[in-house]
């Protein structure tokens, strides 16, 4: 078991960074299509899980793996060690450069998976990039702080990947569901009204 833990964290950590991201990806998307079925209240067995739409989003998280290997490997290399101010300069890297490409690779690349047009997708983003990256703000500062101050390099991407599982069903369900913005846009009118 030792031998294999060493090759998955030390040759093939590039694979296994691809391969979890796919496979979390994936798990992210099911739980928030479950959501959405307990949401709407569907109990038809025709009903059950848009495979479709789980493969793609697997496919988004393995096009995603590497992505975050080779940035992670740069950024280590860019800005070694792990004091606090190298932790909030690699922070700093990842909420202001790599989180807005992440999330218009992320819209882009599951849009066009789906069958949406250029078009549709810069709509798209138009309408959920300041919602989603109002969420990273919120969740990749204090994960990243553990990320890059505790963690050795060889876990960043699979402790992201972990964190990212739970994130992608925030995701998904975003992705899916125009009228959760809209609900959103609502509720703060109203509260401002008051």
């Amino acid at each position: 078991m030792r031998g294999v833990w060493k090759l998955l964290f030390g040759r093939y950590l590039l694979v296994t960074n691809t391969i979890s991201s796919g496979v979390l990806m994936l798990a992210g998307d099911v739980a928030a299509q479950e959501i959405e079925r307990r949401q709407e209240k569907t109990t038809s067995a025709s009903e059950g899980l848009e495979r479709q739409r789980a493969l793609n989003m697997t496919l988004v998280g393995l096009s995603q793996g590497p992505l975050h290997h080779y940035l992670y490997k740069w950024m280590d290399a860019y800005l070694p060690g792990a004091t606090v101010r190298t932790v909030f300069k690699k922070i700093a890297i990842d909420q202001v450069v790599i989180s807005p490409i992440f999330i218009v690779t992320y819209l882009y690349s599951a849009g066009l998976l789906e069958g949406a047009s250029v078009k549709d997708c810069n709509a798209e983003l138009r309408y959920k990039y300041w919602t989603i990256y109002t969420a990273d703000w919120l969740v990749w500062p204090p994960t990243q702080f553990i990320n890059f101050y505790l963690l050795s390099p060889k876990y960043r991407v699979l402790y992201i990947n972990a964190i990212t599982m739970l994130y992608n069903v925030f995701l998904c369900y975003i992705k899916h569901n125009d009228d959760f913005i809209s609900e959103i846009t609502q509720k703060m009118k109203s509260i401002k009204q008051e």
